[in-house]
């Protein structure tokens, strides 16, 4: 990715997620190892666009093509969240918004998803992407 001036590179911030259905994510998040995948899966089936949901069901299984698929989909969710924003492909989207965790949460996901099945130029492409994003990123933000 091209980096542009800083007078050039605009800040999007998503709109907030709805309270209740994030203390909804939150309560499915905290459920017994064997419910919650399925908990936070009926979260996300009543909320598609729920980018913190996709970012959560990635997390909360083992199987990493599973994983990859549910950070696919976050990635692609969130790519349509960030244009709704105004976000044209450019642009900053910050961890220090709290409300743009969940789209760089599920690419956090998606790159670690990749390396798991060993898809490298992916790896590669979502570093440089959320670096674009977020040049203060790291990965600790969006730890497990």
């Amino acid at each position: 990715m091209s980096q542009l001036p800083m007078s050039d590179r605009h800040e999007t911030v998503l709109p907030a997620p709805d309270g209740d259905v994030m203390r909804r994510l939150d309560a499915a998040a905290a459920a017994s190892d064997h419910d919650r995948r399925a908990a936070i899966a009926a979260v996300v089936a009543d909320h598609p666009t729920l980018l913190e949901g996709w970012a959560r069901l990635a997390a909360a299984v083992e199987d990493p093509i599973e994983r990859y698929a549910y950070a696919r989909v976050g990635y692609h969710r969130g790519l349509d969240a960030l244009r709704a924003a105004g976000w044209g492909g450019r642009g900053y989207v910050r961890w220090a918004e709290p409300d743009n965790r969940g789209v760089l949460t599920c690419l956090a996901r998606l790159r670690d998803a990749a390396a798991a099945i060993g898809e490298q130029a992916e790896v590669e492409r979502i570093d440089a992407f959320l670096l674009d994003l977020d040049p203060d990123w790291s990965n600790d933000l969006a730890a497990d």
